[in-house]
């Protein structure tokens, strides 16, 4: 293996810190895309209005439940999440432009993927109102402390909901919160005990949530103060508590590193002395910023090898990015059809599968994804302005352009050549290998 040219550099910087490149982007160095990347970002759109379907009664004894009502509270919870899943793909696809600035890409990005390292479902939560709630808390903390992102998710109430912290209280603790806490999102198999689970559990009880709020409340009479011993230590530990006992264990920070290396860099696990110097620049504060740009300073960042299968998202975010096209702007039929196309490749955001998130890699190149991922490209290419590619007389290098791939293979190119129709040509090459691997 060996290091990748500058040019390309820059486009593996945008994929992996942004959603690909934006107008410009690739006329700049290395060094000054990463400043933009992970300097302040800017506001960025405002979360959509939200307002909560009316409550459907229980049916008093004896009675049947109201199925209409029932039916029209669900059709309202399926509209409003489609919009705040519709109002975040905008937010991805505009990030880096006026609004947010480049960094509001890297923002966005460490967004989307806190939300596949705290994996919460609207399938179980049933309640988008919450899921924006999460989805700003994750926007709020994306690049900062992960001792303050870790300390908010602890108390979450989408997160509450997801893994059953309602039913958490003094004498009959619900264990799922504390040992997902542990396992998946701070330290990992092998680095905590059941005693710190069931003790885990304990800290964490008194913690509810309301209809009608979409902040958890802390109600004295639910929890339980007795002392707890869990991860070496005694005390009268609460979420707060917990929170830090795990992240000062010396596998967490390695843990969160290599997540973050895993879905940023490659599915090869960085060498000790890389990690030892992403551990330096996390610091005693957990400073994701800081990792983010200590990462772009490793060689294998720049190594040819380090490449990566685009998720779903990522890619049909790239692709009406590099095409210019915003959801927003879309006619209704077209919106739900983009969100028909991300569930048909099985990455719909809001709907992880599990708490472990989604699955990475040669797990999207499935027969059944490609053939969806041909439509969607089409469908978008259809509702992009191709001028320049109807006047070239060199379409295949235009459409290389239009996607900012480096270069296409011989098979790939012999492929595109085949292909008059500008949209057509474009949903082509969105399919190649060398738009759908980020290299």
């Amino acid at each position: 293996m060996g290091e990748i040219s500058e040019r390309a550099a820059v486009r593996r910087l945008h994929d992996r810190l942004g959603f690909g490149l934006g107008p410009g982007d690739a006329e700049a160095g290395y060094d000054v895309a990463v400043r933009r990347l992970l300097g302040v970002a800017g506001e960025g759109a405002p979360p959509p209005a939200l307002t909560a379907p009316a409550p459907v009664e229980k049916p008093a004894k004896g009675q049947k439940r109201d199925k209409e009502a029932r039916k029209a509270a669900n059709k309202a919870r399926v509209a409003q999440e489609a919009k705040v899943t519709g109002w975040w793909l905008d937010r991805m696809v505009a990030s880096g432009g006026a609004v947010g600035g480049p960094a509001g890409a890297a923002t966005e990005r460490l967004t989307w993927f806190w939300h596949g390292h705290f994996a919460t479902s609207e399938q179980k939560v049933r309640s988008p109102q919450l899921m924006l709630a999460q989805n700003q808390t994750f926007r709020k903390f994306a690049r900062g402390s992960f001792t303050e992102l870790a300390r908010a998710m602890v108390v979450d109430a989408a997160m509450i909901r997801w893994l059953d912290g309602n039913d958490n209280r003094e004498g009959s603790p619900n264990e799922n919160l504390a040992r997902e806490f542990l396992e998946l999102f701070t330290l990992g198999i092998g680095h905590y005990a059941e005693t710190d689970v069931f003790e885990g559990a304990r800290a964490l009880t008194g913690w509810t949530i309301r209809r009608t709020s979409t902040q958890a409340r802390f109600v004295p009479a639910r929890h339980d103060s007795a002392p707890k011993t869990m991860l070496g230590k005694t005390g009268n530990f609460d979420a707060k508590g917990f929170v830090d006992l795990a992240l000062a264990k010396p596998e967490s920070a390695p843990f969160v590193i290599e997540r973050l290396w895993f879905r940023l860099v490659s599915a090869t696990p960085p060498p000790a002395a890389t990690m030892d110097r992403l551990v330096a620049a996390y610091g005693v504060r957990r400073d994701v910023g800081a990792v983010l740009k200590a990462i772009t300073a490793e060689p294998a960042f720049r190594d040819s090898g380090s490449t990566l299968v685009k998720q779903p998202v990522e890619w049909v975010v790239g692709l009406m990015r590099a095409l210019g096209v915003q959801p927003a702007k879309l006619d209704d039929k077209s919106r739900m059809k983009v969100l028909a196309g991300l569930r048909g490749m099985g990455q719909l955001p809001l709907r992880p599968p599990s708490v472990g998130g989604w699955p990475s890699g040669g797990s999207w190149l499935t027969t059944s994804a490609g053939v969806t991922r041909l439509q969607l490209a089409l469908l978008l290419a259809r509702n992009a302005e191709l001028g320049q590619l109807q006047k070239s007389s060199a379409r295949v290098d235009g459409v290389r352009a239009l996607l900012g791939v480096d270069q296409w293979s011989t098979r790939t190119r012999d492929a595109l050549a085949g292909v008059t129709e500008p949209a057509q040509m474009v949903a082509v090459a969105a399919c190649a290998p060398e738009y759908v691997v980020s290299g």
